[in-house]
């Protein structure tokens, strides 16, 4: 299928929901403690979205070919599960650390993000996996540019995470986004430069690396005797795993992330938020990244 193109008011819109899915995100910060159930969370992200900000939650009642309705408004990932971690009663712990992933859909138009929190005190591993995994993703937005290639992208991000000791998941990729919650093209997050889709001025698309402490293996999630819920991801030598996510467009002169807000993380040194029609970076002023959400 060909990759769809936005412009105008469809890049507006873009925005507005990327901003609205962010500060979904930024509220949820505040929440996330020890006892605190990942139940709570969704209940209270799906307040926000639905009475807030007249908005939907995209994951709600979302049934792709071959997986049933998935039953909750975000997806929350905890310690080894890899993604689309269904809420429950089960209290967060000291230490925990957990993915929290959001879309939102506002006047038809998706807004696609997710982000990693530390449960009160955790492990220098933990910490140290979810800042990388963070600094992943920034390495392969800042390779978009008309005329880079989506391989530049996955090289990016494989050869950062390969190179402090981690795997990157390969089940798994980022995707096009916008009237639809998935469209072309996918995003590897492993792969050789040069290779894939050409990048142009008008593409949206998410960048979401899965980043594992360990090997990059991974299944589905049947501990216990419990039936799979037919989403659970995990790794499978049980190894934590991170994972961050950010919709980006691709601009006339590199990129613009449309999922951020006031809350969220500032990006890495070398990396700005995008580039004005100049060509200069562009970098946001006066936000704060929550002691939650710091990577």
């Amino acid at each position: 299928m060909p990759i769809p193109l936005k412009t105008g008011a469809e890049i507006d819109g873009m925005r507005l929901a990327g901003r609205l899915a962010s500060e979904v995100l930024d509220l949820l910060a505040e929440h996330v403690r020890p006892g605190v159930t990942t139940l709570e969370l969704d209940r209270i992200a799906h307040e926000h979205i639905t009475r807030v900000q007249g908005a939907v939650p995209a994951t709600l009642g979302y049934a792709p070919p071959g997986y049933p309705a998935y039953p909750a408004s975000l997806c929350s990932s905890i310690n080894d599960v890899v993604c689309h971690g269904i809420p429950d009663e089960r209290p967060l712990k000291n230490g925990d650390i957990v993915n929290v992933d959001v879309t939102v859909i506002k006047d038809g138009w998706h807004g696609d993000n997710s982000r990693m929190y530390v449960v009160g005190e955790t492990s220098i591993a933990a910490r140290r996996l979810c800042r990388l995994t963070f600094d992943a993703m920034w390495k392969g937005i800042v390779k978009v540019r008309p005329g880079a290639r989506l391989g530049d992208i996955g090289h990016a991000i494989q050869t950062f995470a390969e190179a402090a000791g981690f795997s990157v998941v390969r089940e798994f990729c980022g995707h096009g986004v916008g009237a639809r919650f998935h469209e072309e093209p996918q995003v590897l997050h492993y792969g050789r430069p040069g290779t894939l889709e050409e990048l142009v001025p008008g593409m949206i698309f998410t960048i979401e690396p899965m980043i594992n402490a360990g090997r990059r293996e991974i299944k589905e999630d049947r501990r216990g005797n419990r039936p799979y819920d037919g989403w659970t991801i995990v790794t499978r030598d049980r190894s934590l795993s991170a994972q961050w996510e950010h919709t980006v467009l691709v601009t006339d002169t590199a990129y613009e992330v449309l999922t951020v807000s006031a809350g969220s993380p500032p990006p890495p040194d070398f990396a700005p938020l995008g580039y004005n029609a100049a060509g200069a970076p562009v970098a946001r002023q006066g936000s704060v990244a929550t002691a939650a959400t710091a990577p």
